[in-house]
């Protein structure tokens, strides 16, 4: 384990070394990686530790994700900049900071209040503007604002809700972990006129999705508030 104390070598690092060898080329995305500060996405007991190639922890029983399985589904979605991207699963923001930095529109959801907040914050902080941020059930998706040219779930699903698959847009892709409590496989979903396209892609390890369509079969009694970047 390599800690480093100047965050911006280590960012440098993360992006110019660490994430090329994990098979991420895409230029864009690794721009991204080296725009965004991770450090500032954990407590500060872990900053020392944001850019290594591993999950954190963020409170609440949630994970911020390990950078090159963010990378990987990233340069996956292949956005030029142009989409509305939906996000299940805001945690601490750092995915959003970087999908703003891809995208044209993010609209992100999180079902855990404080987390939420944490995220809009950090987000506020950096001068982020395209963001929004909703708190309450992802699994339902954000119909209002649909349809998008790319969703992004960040938790394990026991399978695919078709409420977000309706509100894809034609041609648009889905990244779902699909699965287990504990492990699951990355499913790419692109909706084409005829139909469903899916392909099946790396095993992962994702926090469980809640939520009435995810693993539990109930409303949750988050009242919803959104919040948008000006």
């Amino acid at each position: 384990m390599v800690q480093y104390t100047n965050p911006e070598i280590a960012r440098k690092r993360l992006a110019d070394v660490i994430l090329p060898k994990s098979g991420i080329s895409d230029l864009k995305v690794l721009g991204a990686f080296r725009k965004i500060p991770r450090h500032l996405f954990v407590e500060e007991a872990l900053q020392l530790r944001a850019y290594e190639d591993k999950a954190l922890p963020i409170g609440h029983g949630q994970t911020i994700s390990q950078p090159s399985t963010i990378g990987m589904i990233l340069q996956t979605l292949d956005l030029t900049g142009k989409e509305r991207v939906l996000e299940i699963g805001s945690g601490s923001g750092y995915q959003s900071a970087l999908l703003a930095c891809l995208a044209e529109n993010v609209f992100t959801i999180e079902r855990i209040p404080a987390l939420a907040k944490q995220a809009w914050n950090r987000l506020s902080s950096l001068g982020i503007s395209n963001v929004a941020i909703r708190t309450g059930d992802g699994t339902y998706g954000w119909p209002d604002q649909s349809p998008y040219d790319a969703i992004l779930v960040s938790a394990g699903s026991p399978g695919i809700p078709d409420h977000l698959i309706q509100q894809l847009r034609v041609g648009g892709r889905m990244m779902i972990p699909v699965g287990g409590a504990k492990t699951q496989r990355l499913i790419k979903i692109v909706k084409r006129p005829s139909g469903i396209e899916r392909s099946e892609l790396d095993l992962c390890q994702f926090v469980k999705l809640i939520g009435k369509f995810g693993w539990e079969k109930k409303q949750t009694n988050v009242q919803k508030e959104t919040h948008e970047l000006d």
